[in-house]
């Protein structure tokens, strides 16, 4: 069965959030706000990253490419959910619905990729110092990141294949503010197991296989960090960890739920609650995010701090200036 001969509905209605509508422009304003400060945030760290010669070394590479991939993350779901808030015929194309779909589990897939490979770069700075300007030079940043994005992508190809042959030939309503798997598959005209089951491997797969590489770095890198005899010198080597610690248990904690459990086509799914999820990983979540690394990152927070004074001071970009020289300057 394919794309547009055998698929009767042509348009789905986006059913979103029913019980807020009396409250339409209130959630939009939300919305919106958040969606902005997204976007703002990961810009500023992908420019201040760009700009700042401190700053180019492998660890904020894969942090400005993370930012990147939640700009287009957010960007895929977020104003079809605005939309939503004032719309009166709040329908997509089945077209749009499937790209949609396909684009939020390839980019997801590929900040899990990303922040696997975060982690592996901080086991090879921590646990093989001397080595660490070799095995993670700019060809291999480069390669780990393009690898990221293309595998993201392949691997999604057999649960896009799955959603595609199914037939949709009745109720056209998907009960979710965007086109997600589960929610479109409860429309099949026929029993979706096999797609469920192609679905459910291939995220279990993904997401676990990301984790675990995550975990097995981070008791490699405890492992090292304890051996290290004064405790300043233990607090500066996991101090590099403590934001990309932070955004993995929020990131991977909110896809488990979602995602590692069979999926049940009964009526008692807690679906309401499950778009509150939804709303976390894929509205809140890209927003947490720069603000962990600019609260908990000194680095960034310098480098940030530097860009104002430039702005204040109106300083050229180029001008070589010690960092105590622009904090005498900015009193």
């Amino acid at each position: 069965m394919g794309f547009g001969n055998t698929t009767a509905v042509t348009t789905f209605i986006i059913r979103g959030f029913p019980s807020l509508q009396e409250l339409s422009f209130l959630p939009f304003l939300g919305g919106l706000i958040i969606y902005l400060l997204t976007l703002s945030g990961h810009i500023v760290i992908i420019t201040i990253v760009c700009i700042d010669c401190h700053l180019h070394i492998p660890m904020y590479f894969f942090l400005s490419n993370f930012s990147f991939l939640e700009i287009w993350y957010s960007s895929n779901i977020i104003p079809k959910m605005l939309e939503g808030f004032l719309a009166t015929e709040k329908s997509i194309s089945y077209a749009g619905c499937i790209t949609q779909l396909y684009l939020f589990i390839a980019l997801g897939t590929a900040e899990c990729f990303t922040l696997a490979i975060m982690a592996y770069d901080r086991y090879l700075a921590i646990c093989h110092p001397l080595r660490y300007p070799i095995l993670m030079n700019q060809r291999v940043c480069l390669r780990l990141a393009v690898g990221s994005w293309v595998g993201a992508f392949l691997v999604n190809v057999p649960p896009l294949v799955s959603v595609c042959k199914m037939p949709f030939c009745g109720p056209n309503e998907i009960n979710h503010f965007f086109c997600d798997a589960v929610p479109l598959l409860q429309l099949s005209c026929v029993n979706p197991r096999e797609a469920e089951t192609v679905n459910f491997i291939v995220a279990t797969g993904i997401i676990v296989s990301s984790f675990l590489l995550i975990l097995v770095s981070y008791v490699l890198i405890i492992g090292a960090v304890l051996k290290i005899p004064s405790a300043t010198g233990r607090q500066k080597a996991f101090s590099t960890c403590t934001a990309h610690l932070a955004v993995v248990a929020i990131f991977f904690g909110t896809l488990v739920f979602m995602y590692v459990r069979p999926t049940s086509r009964t009526s008692d799914d807690p679906v309401d609650f499950n778009k509150v999820v939804s709303v976390f990983y894929t509205a809140v979540t890209p927003l947490l995010n720069p603000i962990i690394y600019c609260l908990r990152n000194k680095d960034v927070q310098e480098s940030l701090r530097k860009v104002l004074m430039w702005r204040c001071l109106q300083l050229p970009k180029g001008s070589n200036i010690s960092r105590g020289n622009l904090q005498q300057r900015g009193r």
